[in-house]
């Protein structure tokens, strides 16, 4: 299960981490962002241990998506040491997010 991440803790959370993040931009009444959504809850289990996986809700956390730019969503951001390392906008298909995410382990 992905973990849900918010404006008060994404630096400890994301940016401080010592594992890559996988972060969802997303909000409830995105079809598109819902549709991906199980594709991030299946890779949030098949990596487990080795990238943290978890969501930002846009409209509950809009300094975040404010802070990364986010003009659309969904939008996946990989963060690595604090840095963003990918930035893949729209329905992606998994198995190109899990291409983008084995180029960081």
């Amino acid at each position: 299960m992905s973990l849900e991440f918010k404006d008060a803790t994404f630096d400890t959370d994301v940016l401080q981490s010592d594992l890559p993040v996988l972060v969802d931009f997303w909000a409830p009444w995105c079809g598109p962002c819902r549709q991906l959504a199980p594709a991030i809850d299946a890779i949030s289990v098949e990596y487990e241990g080795r990238i943290k996986v978890g969501k930002v809700n846009t409209d509950e956390n809009p300094q975040i998506a404010t802070q990364h730019q986010i003009n659309s969503i969904p939008t996946l951001m990989v963060f690595k040491g604090g840095q963003i390392v990918e930035r893949l906008v729209g329905v992606i298909p998994k198995e190109k997010i899990t291409e983008k995410l084995n180029a960081h382990l």
